[in-house]
């Protein structure tokens, strides 16, 4: 069973579009109207006829996330497989949905997602400030979810397999415009297997809502938590490698080289005289030992991205168990 969860605020003059443009893979659609001032789901109660199409309403606004998250709740507790999200506003293109639900049923992924950077023509129509601000957010997620291998974290236009719904901490996912980054943050910790779809951008001459300047710095502040907490969790509670030693010793090392040859520096600065070749020496050699075992983190962090699907491995016992705790109902792909 294939659903579709469409999260919809003021989206009234493009949701009918979107809705009957959803081909017939489709089994049931979950429009989540998040408290939307233009009563988008009411104009879908009246004027949509198809009757896959179910519309929840939320008495309060609670995000992109918020209102994902309970379509997810919905789509699980019908029996749903996988679980697609679009957004209302007609800039992804419902016929695709084959090619993001494909790669679950057949066993190769957890959850897919869309990447509009995957060659130089689709990003033709993307403003420039919208392509800087990817690339920043792209980079900023490898290293907090450890998920190398994937691009343009921003994007909305995903799927996933329901039986990862339940293990998901719905209380803890950033609801509003970290949604998307952050469930890959926690898709992360569960080893999950994340792939990109590649797919056309759509632009016209809206405005985004999404503002680099006011969201670079609590970005980045949420990234860096996120970072060390995930470094935490998979290199010291659950495992420790190659990897948690070379962090363990590179960042003390970095740190000391950094502080105390920078203090020293100072220090001699200021009394005017020069700084001793000894003091010099340790700190340099504690910055570049330093800075050695932390690429080799790097590159062991990069090589441990996640290669087999998470939903193969769980058994029927594990996903009663879980689903049981949060009432829910998960199905299971025929692989």
């Amino acid at each position: 069973m294939i659903a579709v969860v469409i999260p919809t605020y003021r989206a009234r003059s493009s949701i009918l579009s979107v809705l009957a443009q959803i081909g017939p893979e489709v089994d049931k659609i979950f429009v989540i109207d998040d408290c939307c001032p233009e009563k988008t789901g009411s104009l879908v109660e009246e004027k949509c006829t198809d009757p896959r199409v179910t519309v929840i309403n939320n008495p309060t606004n609670q995000g992109v996330g918020g209102a994902t998250l309970r379509g997810y709740q919905a789509a699980a507790q019908h029996g749903a497989t996988v679980i697609v999200k679009i957004d209302a506003d007609g800039q992804m293109d419902p016929t695709l949905i084959s090619d993001f639900v494909k790669p679950i049923l057949s066993g190769r992924a957890d959850y897919t997602k869309g990447n509009r950077f995957f060659n130089a023509a689709s990003l033709a129509p993307m403003p420039p400030i919208r392509i800087f601000g990817n690339a920043i957010l792209s980079l900023m997620t490898k290293f907090s979810t450890g998920y190398w291998n994937i691009f343009d974290p921003s994007n909305g236009y995903t799927a996933i397999h329901s039986s990862l719904i339940p293990l998901l901490p719905a209380n803890r996912i950033a609801k509003r415009f970290f949604f998307e980054t952050d469930i890959l943050y926690y898709l992360g910790l569960l080893r999950a297997v994340v792939l990109d779809i590649p797919i056309m951008a759509h632009y016209g001459d809206e405005e985004s809502n999404l503002k680099i300047k006011s969201i670079l710095i609590p970005f980045l502040g949420a990234h860096f938590a996120r970072f060390w907490r995930r470094v935490a969790l998979q290199y010291f509670l659950r495992d420790f490698s190659f990897a948690s030693l070379c962090i363990a010793v590179g960042m003390p090392l970095f740190l000391f080289g950094l502080l105390y040859g920078g203090s020293n520096w100072i220090v001699h600065a200021i009394a005017g005289t020069e700084t001793p070749t000894g003091t010099i020496m340790l700190a340099t050699a504690s910055l570049l030992l330093g800075i050695q075992f932390l690429l080799s983190f790097f590159s062991a962090d990069i090589a441990t991205v996640p290669r087999h699907p998470l939903h193969t491995l769980l058994s029927h016992h594990i996903l009663g168990a879980v689903a049981s705790c949060v009432g829910i109902r998960v199905a299971r792909s025929p692989v």
